[in-house]
């Protein structure tokens, strides 16, 4: 009978992480294929199953032990903001990302780049790298969100990722903007990725704001962590 709970309980975590998660998978699929013209396109097939790997394996482990956890993660988007200033970061984020999958399709079609396989592969790896760091955040810490927000009783984590960097959440961001237009065979693409980072480094320092003003001890953990996004650098 446990067992029967068990594995019911696993079944229901993979349908649920499936349909969270079939969204994002359709709309870059979406965007490559088309901006491509052909589905004969197999560094977008590769990133695609890295995505699937990567992003939801993670997500069905947190669905069962933490599952508040993941709808906090899952929440975002420039509608779910709260702040102007983040609508506007999150519409210029969601921005750069959909144009690095529509130019790396692009690419593809008109053969602009030239990338060799290892330099496809290493994208991949960062990509993916980005995404299970996007779920270990989330595992570390109960109240990490893509939202900014303060909510009731919550506690400057300091642990973990997070005693190596104040953001461990856009670390994960920027490895997976940087990895997917390699992992798309794009060189072009890589233009995108500028305005992504700035907008997460603008991001940082809107959220600093909100949390030093109304998270208890952050002050304190900004001192004891200094670097923000990336260790030892910034």
């Amino acid at each position: 009978m446990h067992k029967d709970n068990g594995f019911g309980r696993i079944v229901s975590a993979v349908l649920r992480v499936f349909a969270l998660g079939l969204g994002q998978f359709l709309a870059i699929a979406l965007l490559v294929f088309s901006a491509a013209g052909t589905l004969d396109y197999w560094q977008a097939w590769v990133f695609l199953a890295v995505f699937a790997v990567t992003a939801w394996i993670p997500s069905v482990y947190l669905q069962i032990t933490n599952p508040v956890a993941l709808q906090r993660r899952m929440r975002s988007g420039p509608i779910a903001e709260g702040r102007a200033v983040q609508k506007v970061v999150m519409l210029v984020l969601y921005a750069s990302l959909a144009a690095i999958c529509v130019v790396s399709g692009l690419d593809h079609r008109f053969g602009w780049s030239a990338l060799p396989a290892p330099l496809c592969v290493a994208g991949n790896l960062l990509a993916g790298a980005g995404l299970v760091i996007a779920v270990l955040v989330a595992m570390q810490n109960a109240y990490a969100s893509t939202t900014v927000q303060v909510e009731a009783g919550q506690k400057v984590v300091s642990t973990g990722l997070y005693g190596l960097v104040r953001h461990p959440m856009y670390t994960g961001n920027v490895l997976m903007l940087v990895g997917l237009p390699l992992a798309l065979g794009s060189f072009w693409a890589l233009v995108f990725v500028i305005p992504g980072v700035a907008v997460l480094a603008a991001r940082i320092h809107d959220e600093e704001k909100l949390l030093g003003a109304e998270l208890d001890g952050y002050r304190e953990y900004t001192q004891q962590v200094r670097s923000r996004l990336i260790p030892y650098m910034w």
